[in-house]
C-alpha cells in the first residue's frame, strides 16, 4: 500500500543583528511535551469529520425511527445466512432503486449484528454516504468515518493513526495524500490480531461523489485478503459498481427479487406510521383505517414514498386529512411532481422556488448564513434563522435543515426537480441562474473581505494553526470564496455575463480591489489549488468572451501572480501582502495595483526583472534529489521519482501532490519511471519493475531482475516494455511478466528509446556508440559512433532522426544515412536529459550548467534559455507542447513555452551568486560567483560599480573596515587584495595550497586572517610575511576581537579562540547537535566577551573561564533579522515575517553598521543581487514565535 510522510525542518535561525541571550541546554531539546491521552484525543479530533453514531442516529430519526418488522425480513434471507455463516464468503452486497429502504435496512442490519455480538468479541464499523452533504460524500471521508469508529470501539488501534498523524498533524487526513495515507492505516488496523472478528458496513457507495472507483477496488481486495473481515454495502444498481462488485465471491441481494419481502416490510412499516400518527393526531377510527388503507395501495413498495407521504400529514390538520390524502398520487415521481406543484400555488412561492433552485444547482449544501447572501429575501428573514428553517419546511418536504446546512431530503428529490420541473425552477433558464448567484457572490465577497480578517497579525503565521473565530467573518462568503469562478463559467453565455467582463466590469474590478483579500480568504480556507483552478479557467472565459486586452492582460498576470507565490500564501494567509508585492516583476499588473499594501517596514523598491519569466511555478515536496519526471500521456499529471523513495503524481495545474507511491521495500532507490501509453498505469525500475494501477496506487505486478535496472521505456502502444541493466536490455510483456526478447551489449547500457512505431529501439553505451535493434529480428541495423559517452537519446516524432547527449554536445543524426545533420553547442556542461515537442518544432536540452536549452532542430539555434538553481537532472515535455518540466534538486518547474515576450535580464554575474559581504558603512556590497568575478554593487540603485576578474572560482571575500580595500580568496589557495576605488590588485598572498574557506580582516587593517589546509594563516598585506594557527580542521568562520587581541575560529565541531601574538589556542568549546555549522561570527562592538553565532551568542568571558557548550543553563532570545535555516524564510527576533521564493534562497543577510537594516540576497539564477532596505517593524511585538 503507497502511504508517504512529510517532515518539516527546524526553526532555528541565521541571527545577524544583535543578541543577547546565551546558547542552552534548552536550546538541545525541548522542555514541553503533552501526555498521550491528549494526544490521542487531539488525534480523534482532527480524525473526525462525522461520528457515524450520530449520523446513524439522525437517519432513524429523520425516518420516524427504525422500525424492526421493517428489516427483520433479511434476517431469513439465504444469501444473508450464507454470508453470515460462511468464512469464504466475505462482501454482501445489498442493492436497489431510490426510496426502497436500503438505508434504513442496514441501519436494521448494525442493531442486529450489535445485539448478537454482546460479548463484544467483534468490532463493528460503519459509515452511511450522502451525496448532498460534502462532508460524507467522498471516499476519503468513508475511510476517516470507518476508522474513527474502529478506533473509539478498539482505542488500542488508535496507534496505527498515531504513527503517522504525529509527523503530519491533521493534514495527514485532509491533503492530497489523505486517500493513500489512510487507505494504509485502514489496512494496517485490518491486520492488527487485536481486531480479531469485524463487520464493515458502508451505505449508499452510489452517493459517493469523489473516489467511487479507489474505493470498490479497496473494498474488493480488503474482502478477499482479510478472512477476519466481512463487509456489508448497499448501492442503486449503478452500471459502473456492478461492473466492479459483480463478482462469484460477492452475494448479492437485489430488491427488485425480493419484492414479495420489500412489499410486506413497506406494509408493517405503514402500519407503524399511520399509529403513529393517529397518536399526534388523535384520529378517529376512520380517518385512520383511510389512511393506512391509501398509504398500502399507492405506496408501491416505496419507504421514501411513504415516509414523505406521512411528513406532509404530520403538517396538515386534522378535519383536512381524508381531503388532502387523495391528493398525493401513487409513485415518487408523482408524489414530487404533486409537492412542486403545491409549492408553486403557495403564497410562498417566490421565495420557496428561489431557495429550491439555489439548492439544486450549488456544488455543495449551503449554510443558511451563506444562503442569505445568494438570494433576495426581506432582511427580518434573512436576519432570523428561525424564520428562514419556517421557509425551508414550507418547500413542500424537498429539503431538510441539518445542523445549519440545507439538503434535499433524498437523492431522487434533486434528481427529479432538475430533471422534470427545470422550467418551474428556472423561468430564465438554468444559465441565468448561475449568474445571479455569481453576481451576488461576488457582491458578498466585496462586502466581506478585509485585510487580516481573522486578526492574525502576524505575516508568517502558518494557515493551519488559524484559528476560526466567534463569530466567524466569513461564515456567510465561504462558499462564494470557493465557487464564484464556477458559477460566472456555467452561466454559459447568458446576456448579461458580458457587463462581467468590461474593464470595469465585476471581474475587473474584484481584481482590483479584493484580489489579494480574496486570496487570504482562499488560504486561511485552505482552498489555494481551487484559487489557481479558478483564475486558469477564467483566464479562459475573458479571452473567449470579452473584448477588453486591459481585463484579459490583469486576469493572466493575476493567475500568474498565484501560481508563482502559491507556496508563500499556502502556507501564510498574509504573505500575500508581503512576499508576492516584493518579489513579482515589476510589470506585474496585480503587484502595481496593490503596490500599496505591501509592508511598511521595506524602505525600498527591490531592483527585482521586469517581466514574468517563463516558469509558470515551482513543484515542491519531495526531500531529496529529484532523478526523472514524466508528463501523463494527456497532460494532465506528472510524475516524478527522486532519492527519498517516493514517486510523485502531481496534477501540474495546481501544483497539487495527487497520489505518493511508495515501494514496498523503501531503501531501495527508483531509477526509472514510465507511463503507459493509456495513462493508466506507470512502470517503475529499483531491482525490479513494478507496475502500479494509478487508480488505487497499488503494485498490480512485478517483472523480476537479478540485478539493479538503470532505465525503462514503454512501447508506444502499450504491448512492451525495454528496461536496460549493465550491459543487457530485456523486452518484457507486461501483461505476463515474461521476457520476450534480449539484446545484449558489450558495456553498460546508458539509455534507451523507442522508435515512435515501435519496431526499433536504439540504445547507448559505455562504448561510444548509440546502436539502432529491429526488434522484429533483435538484430543490430545501424551502430552509430561519437568520441565520447552518450548519455542520452531520444527520437525525433516522424522517427527519421535520433538526438543523442555526448558531453555538452547534442547531435541530430539522419537514421538513413547515419550521418550528423546538425550539432547543438552552447551548454558549458555535461547534458543530462533530451525531449523532443511533439510536433517535432522544438527540442530541448537539460544540463548540469543549470540551464535548460529549448532549440530549433531545423537550424540549430537557441530559441529560449531556462535558468534553474542547481543542476538539472531532468526534463519532459507536455503532450500539447504548450509546457516543459523540468527537475532541478528536489523541485520541479513548470514552464510556459507558449508566452512570447522576452524577459528583461538585469546585469549580473554569469551564474548563480555564491558569496556576499557588506561594505562596513553599508555603502557598497561585494558578490562573488563561479563566474570566477566578483562584482561591487550600490544597493540604492541595483547596479554594479566595479567587476573583479579572477583565475579561478572565488571562495570568500571581506571587506576592510575603511571600506578602501577588499579581500578575495580562491579555490587555488590565492588571497588577493583589491583597491576597490581603481580595481587595481594590490597584493596577491600565496601559501595556501587548497581552497580557502574563511578570511577576515583585523580592525585597523593591518593584518588578514584566511583559513585551509587545516590551519589558519595570518598575513600582513603590506609585506606578505605571515604567521601560521594550526590545528583546527575545517574552519568555516573567522573574526578578530575590536582590540586585535584575539581571533576565534568555528568549525562544525569547535569554536576555538587563539591569542595571534603567540599563536596559541587559548579556549575551546566543543559543539554538539543541533547546533552545527556556526558560518557566521562576530565579536560584540561593546562587550568583547560576548561572540555573536548565527545560531546564538557566546558568553565566551576572560581567557581560561570557557566551558562546554552543552552544559550551557539558557536559551538565546533571537533578536534582530534572520534566515530559518533552509533560507525559506527572513526572520525578525525569531519571528517569520518574508517567504523567499526558491531563487532567492541562496540569501545572505550580514549586518550593517546602522539602521535600518540593509540586507542583501544573492539570486541564483541571473547571478543577481536584491537589495532590501528593512526598518524595524514595531508593529511585530508580541507576536509568536511559530514553526
Amino acid at each position: 500500500m503507497a502511504s508517504s510522510t512529510s517532515f518539516n525542518g527546524p526553526n532555528s535561525g541565521f541571527q545577524v543583528m544583535q543578541n543577547d541571550g546565551h546558547i542552552t541546554a534548552q536550546f538541545l531539546q525541548s522542555n514541553t511535551s503533552l501526555s498521550q491521552a491528549s494526544l490521542n484525543q487531539a488525534c480523534l479530533r482532527d480524525l473526525r469529520t462525522t461520528n457515524p453514531y450520530d449520523d446513524k442516529k439522525r437517519i432513524k430519526n429523520t425516518n420516524g425511527g427504525l422500525l424492526r418488522d421493517s428489516y427483520r425480513w433479511i434476517l431469513d434471507n439465504k444469501e444473508f445466512k450464507h454470508w453470515q455463516g460462511s468464512p469464504g464468503n466475505r462482501l454482501l452486497w445489498i442493492r436497489g432503486d431510490p426510496g426502497k429502504g436500503k438505508t434504513m435496512l442496514l441501519c436494521g442490519i448494525i442493531e442486529e449484528l450489535a445485539h448478537m455480538n454482546r460479548d463484544n468479541t467483534a468490532t463493528i464499523s460503519f459509515f452511511f454516504c450522502q451525496a448532498t452533504d460534502i462532508r460524507i460524500n467522498n471516499a476519503t471521508a468513508v475511510l476517516r468515518g470507518l476508522i474513527y469508529s474502529l478506533v473509539i470501539t478498539r482505542p488500542s488501534l488508535l496507534v496505527h493513526v498515531r504513527s503517522r498523524y504525529d509527523q503530519a498533524g491533521k493534514a495527514l487526513f485532509e491533503d492530497v495524500n489523505a486517500w493513500s495515507a489512510l487507505s494504509a492505516i485502514f489496512t494496517d488496523i485490518l491486520e492488527d490480531p487485536a481486531l480479531e472478528d469485524a463487520y464493515i458496513v458502508i451505505d449508499a457507495l452510489d452517493e459517493c461523489i469523489n473516489g467511487l472507483a479507489s474505493l470498490l477496488d479497496l473494498i474488493v481486495q480488503e474482502s478477499i485478503i482479510h478472512q477476519r473481515v466481512k463487509w456489508i454495502v448497499s448501492s442503486r444498481n449503478w452500471p459502473e459498481i456492478i461492473e466492479r462488485l459483480d463478482s462469484t465471491q460477492i452475494s448479492p441481494i437485489p430488491l427488485e427479487l425480493n419484492e414479495a419481502f420489500i412489499s410486506e416490510a413497506v406494509n408493517r412499516f405503514i402500519k407503524h406510521r399511520v399509529y403513529e400518527l393517529t397518536k399526534i393526531k388523535n384520529y378517529s377510527d376512520e380517518t385512520r383505517d383511510s389512511v393506512n388503507d391509501y398509504l398500502l395501495s399507492n405506496s408501491q413498495g416505496t419507504f421514501l414514498w411513504v415516509s414523505l407521504v406521512c411528513r406532509e400529514l404530520s403538517r396538515t390538520l386534522r378535519w383536512n386529512t381524508l381531503r388532502k390524502l387523495e391528493a398525493f398520487p401513487p409513485g415518487l415521481d408523482a408524489l414530487y411532481g404533486r409537492m412542486i406543484e403545491r409549492v408553486l400555488n403557495s403564497e410562498n412561492a417566490d421565495i420557496c422556488i428561489q431557495l429550491l433552485a439555489l439548492v439544486s444547482i450549488v456544488y455543495r449544501p449551503v449554510t443558511m448564513d451563506e444562503l442569505c447572501m445568494m438570494i433576495e429575501m426581506p432582511s427580518v428573514i434573512a436576519d432570523d434563522h428561525e424564520a428562514l428553517s419556517g421557509i425551508i419546511a414550507m418547500c413542500g418536504s424537498f429539503l431538510a435543515l441539518r445542523q445549519n446546512t440545507i439538503m434535499f431530503i433524498h437523492q431522487s428529490a434533486k434528481e427529479f426537480l432538475l430533471q422534470e420541473a427545470p422550467n418551474k425552477l428556472f423561468p430564465k433558464g438554468i444559465e441565468a441562474k448561475h449568474h445571479l448567484i455569481f453576481t451576488r457572490s461576488l457582491s458578498s465577497l466585496f462586502q466581506t473581505l478585509q485585510r487580516d480578517i481573522y486578526s492574525i497579525k502576524a505575516p508568517g503565521f502558518p494557515a493551519r494553526q488559524v484559528k476560526k473565530p466567534n463569530p466567524d467573518p466569513l461564515r456567510a462568503t465561504r462558499y462564494a470564496c470557493i465557487y464564484w469562478v464556477e458559477h460566472l463559467h456555467a452561466s454559459g453565455w447568458h446576456r448579461t455575463v458580458g457587463s462581467s467582463f468590461d474593464d470595469e466590469g465585476y471581474v475587473g474590478g474584484f481584481l482590483q480591489k479584493k484580489y489579494l483579500e480574496w486570496l487570504e480568504a482562499l488560504s486561511i480556507l485552505g482552498s489555494i489549488p481551487y484559487g489557481i483552478q479558478a483564475m486558469q479557467k477564467l483566464e479562459v472565459m475573458i479571452q473567449e468572451k470579452s473584448k477588453s486586452q486591459v481585463l484579459l492582460n490583469r486576469a493572466r498576470d493575476a493567475s500568474r501572480f498565484i501560481q508563482y507565490h502559491k507556496t508563500a500564501i499556502e502556507s501564510s494567509p498574509l504573505q500575500v501582502y508581503h512576499s508576492p508585492l516584493i518579489f513579482s516583476p515589476r510589470e506585474s499588473l496585480t503587484k502595481m495595483c496593490y503596490q500599496h499594501k505591501r509592508p511598511a517596514w521595506l524602505l525600498n523598491d527591490p531592483m527585482v526583472v521586469e517581466n514574468w519569466s517563463l516558469c509558470l511555478q515551482t513543484l515542491e515536496g519531495h526531500s531529496k534529489e529529484i532523478t526523472q519526471i514524466a508528463w501523463s500521456p494527456d497532460g494532465s499529471r506528472l510524475a516524478s521519482v527522486s532519492d527519498d523513495h517516493t514517486i510523485r503524481i502531481w496534477d501540474p495545474a495546481t501544483g497539487q501532490t495527487i497520489m505518493t507511491l511508495k515501494p514496498d521495500d523503501s531503501e531501495l532507490r527508483v531509477n526509472s519511471i514510465a507511463w503507459s501509453p493509456d495513462g493508466s498505469q506507470l512502470a517503475s525500475a529499483s531491482d525490479v519493475i513494478s507496475i502500479w494501477d494509478l487508480a488505487t496506487g497499488q503494485t498490480m505486478s512485478i517483472l523480476e531482475h537479478t540485478v539493479r535496472i538503470s532505465t525503462i521505456v514503454w512501447s508506444p502502444d502499450g504491448s512492451r516494455l525495454a528496461s536496460a541493466c549493465l550491459d543487457t536490455i530485456k523486452i518484457w510483456d507486461p501483461a505476463t511478466g515474461q521476457t520476450i526478447l534480449v539484446l545484449e551489449h558489450t558495456c553498460f547500457v546508458t539509455a534507451i528509446s523507442w522508435s515512435p512505431d515501435g519496431s526499433r529501439l536504439a540504445s547507448a553505451s559505455f562504448e561510444n556508440t548509440v546502436e539502432i535493434w529491429h526488434l522484429a529480428s533483435g538484430q543490430t541495423i545501424l551502430i552509430l559512433e561519437y568520441i565520447d559517452l552518450v548519455t542520452a537519446v531520444a527520437w525525433s516524432p516522424d522517427g527519421s532522426r535520433l538526438a543523442s547527449a555526448s558531453r555538452e554536445t547534442v547531435y541530430i543524426r539522419d537514421l538513413t544515412t547515419g550521418q550528423s545533420i546538425l550539432t547543438f553547442e552552447g551548454h558549458r556542461y555535461s547534458v543530462e536529459s533530451i525531449t523532443w515537442s511533439q510536433d517535432g518544432s522544438r527540442f530541448a536540452s537539460a544540463s548540469t550548467d543549470k540551464t535548460v536549452r529549448i532549440w530549433d532542430p531545423a537550424t540549430g539555434q537557441t530559441i529560449s534559455i531556462l535558468e534553474h538553481t542547481d543542476w538539472v537532472k531532468a526534463i519532459t515535455w507536455s503532450p500539447d507542447g504548450s509546457r516543459l518540466a523540468s527537475a532541478s534538486k528536489d523541485t520541479i518547474n513548470i514552464w510556459d513555452l507558449t508566452t512570447k515576450h522576452s524577459m528583461s535580464k538585469l546585469q549580473g554575474h554569469g551564474n548563480s551568486v555564491s558569496l556576499i559581504a557588506w561594505s562596513h558603512d553599508g555603502s557598497r556590497v561585494a558578490s562573488a560567483s563561479v563566474d570566477k568575478a566578483v562584482r561591487i554593487w550600490d544597493p540604492v540603485t541595483g547596479q554594479t560599480i566595479l567587476r573583479l576578474e579572477h583565475y579561478r572560482s572565488v571562495s570568500a571575500i571581506t571587506w576592510s573596515l575603511d571600506g578602501s580595500r577588499l579581500a578575495s580568496a580562491s579555490y587555488g589557495g590565492m588571497v588577493t587584495i583589491w583597491n576597490v576605488v581603481t580595481g587595481q590588485i594590490m597584493s596577491a598572498l600565496e601559501g595556501h595550497k587548497n581552497r580557502v574557506e574563511s578570511i577576515a580582516w583585523q580592525q585597523d587593517g593591518n593584518r588578514l586572517a584566511s583559513a585551509s589546509d587545516e590551519a589558519i594563516r595570518i598575513w600582513d598585506p603590506a609585506t606578505g610575511q605571515i604567521a601560521i594557527l594550526e590545528g583546527h580542521k575545517g574552519v568555516t568562520s573567522l573574526a578578530w576581537s575590536h582590540d586585535g587581541d584575539r581571533l576565534a575560529s568555528a568549525s562544525d565541531d569547535t569554536v576555538r579562540i587563539w591569542s595571534p601574538a603567540t599563536g596559541q589556542c587559548v579556549s575551546t568549546i566543543h559543539i554538539s547537535s543541533p547546533i552545527n555549522s556556526l558560518n557566521f561570527l562576530k565579536f560584540d562592538a561593546v562587550d568583547s566577551y560576548k561572540l555573536h553565532t548565527n545560531h546564538g551568542t557566546l558568553d565566551i568571558g576572560p581567557i581560561g573561564s570557557f566551558t562546554n557548550l552543552s552544559h550551557w543553563p539558557t536559551l538565546p532570545d533571537l533578536h534582530g533579522y534572520g534566515l530559518k535555516d533552509d533560507k525559506s524564510w527572513i526572520t525578525y527576533n525569531g519571528v517569520k515575517i518574508l517567504w523567499l521564493p526558491v531563487e532567492y534562497r541562496f540569501a545572505y543577510l550580514y549586518p550593517s553598521s546602522t539602521l535600518p537594516a540593509k540586507l542583501v540576497i544573492g539570486c541564483s539564477t541571473g547571478g543577481r543581487c536584491i537589495f532590501l532596505i528593512l526598518a524595524v517593524p514595531n508593529d511585530m511585538a508580541g507576536l509568536p514565535k511559530v514553526n
